[in-house]
């Protein structure tokens, strides 16, 4: 019998996510995912009315397409599934990960050309731009073991995350769409980071359950050449199958001209030189999902920690677009509640966020204790 936790978050991202109906079609896209699980995702989705078609990968194979193709491969593979994507009106993406560094020995070079003849025409152009969409891990003995929990505690643990009323976190982040869509001058304080930048007449958007489950973050980008200063980051981030700590940038009119990581540094380096726009940033982000409060190198839950923010090289989302463009998309994290380190945050000079808490009665519905934590 299937989890009834199943039945419930299927529900969710038909009905919330997504809202589903006959004029739509949707693609189920899985990794990794039991297919009882995808079967009932699909069951869900197509009460709705809409056209529902599913395609099942695994990452094992992906990393072999991967290894053994060259560009003339990639290109058809992002041609065949781009045709597919624009016949599509939403998208539905879960990724199980078995194990987190299975792409870790495909050499830099056929990642970034990856990133660029795939991820570049169907995720950006196509599957961001032109669909409603929303992706999600999925819970696996893997992401326990980076979570440091057992496998029922995880799966408890994500159920809860991925299940609460994002409806009501929609309403309580309206007050900070609005002030940060009337916000020029940003400026973050905090160990070993003091940066300012624009956000004047980007944009900005939240998000509670409409793209990522699970969900909580207002984003935006900064004015291209805009950001001065130096960032800290305290957060472990994957990408491309590695893991790196302690990643520190300093920027001068808005690029990246020193990035460190300790032992990592040069395959740090070695990915913000994919091309022009890796080392400038095309997000950035307010974290504050009341559940996810400790890092689990995982950037679909890290990058939505309460009391976090996340600075994004590389492309920029064209619904708060400041013009970058490139391969690479990078969520890293910086998380300022007291245990963390603090910090602050400062929109036109008045203090927005300290030591992870809004300080605006307007803005403090989103602290924890007001989001249901």
């Amino acid at each position: 019998m299937i989890d009834p936790r199943v039945t419930r978050l299927a529900e969710q991202l038909v009905q919330h996510s997504l809202e589903l109906g006959p004029e739509d079609k949707v693609l189920v896209h899985s990794f990794d995912i039991a297919p009882e699980c995808v079967a009932e995702i699909v069951r869900v989705a197509q009460r709705s009315g809409a056209q529902v078609l599913t395609r099942l990968e695994s990452s094992l194979v992906k990393r072999q397409v991967m290894l053994g193709g060259d560009d003339a491969t990639y290109r058809t593979i992002a041609e065949t599934e781009k045709f597919e994507m624009e016949a599509m009106t939403a998208y539905i993406a879960l990724r199980g990960a078995p194990n987190a560094s299975e792409l870790s020995d495909v050499p830099e070079t056929r990642q970034a050309q990856w990133n660029k003849l795939y991820g570049t025409p169907v995720v950006h152009e196509t599957r961001v731009a032109k669909t409603r969409w929303v992706v999600l891990r999925w819970p696996t003995a893997s992401m326990a073991q980076q979570a440091g929990q057992s496998t029922q505690s995880f799966e408890d643990f994500y159920f809860r995350v991925c299940t609460l009323d994002y409806a009501a976190m929609n309403r309580a982040s309206e007050p900070l769409q609005e002030w940060m869509n009337r916000t020029d001058r940003v400026r973050i304080v905090g160990p070993g980071t003091d940066l300012q930048f624009s956000i004047r007449d980007i944009g900005c958007i939240c998000h509670a359950g409409k793209r990522n489950i699970p969900d909580g973050e207002c984003f935006t980008a900064p004015v291209l050449d805009s950001m001065e200063g130096v960032v800290q980051y305290n957060t472990p981030t994957r990408y491309q199958g590695q893991e790196f700590k302690n990643i520190r940038f300093e920027v001068r009119q808005g690029r990246i001209v020193d990035a460190q990581a300790g032992d990592a540094s040069a395959k740090l380096n070695a990915i913000l030189d994919t091309d022009e726009g890796a080392r400038r940033f095309g997000e950035w982000s307010l974290g504050f999902n009341p559940h996810v409060l400790h890092p689990m190198n995982d950037t679909l839950f890290d990058e939505k920690i309460a009391g976090s923010f996340h600075l994004t090289p590389g492309n920029a989302y064209e619904i708060a677009d400041n013009g970058n463009r490139s391969a690479i998309h990078w969520d890293i994290v910086c998380i300022q509640r007291p245990e963390y380190g603090g910090g602050e945050i400062y929109f036109d000079e008045v203090l927005i966020r300290k030591d992870g808490l809004f300080v605006p009665e307007a803005l403090q519905g989103l602290n924890p204790d007001r989001l249901g934590a």
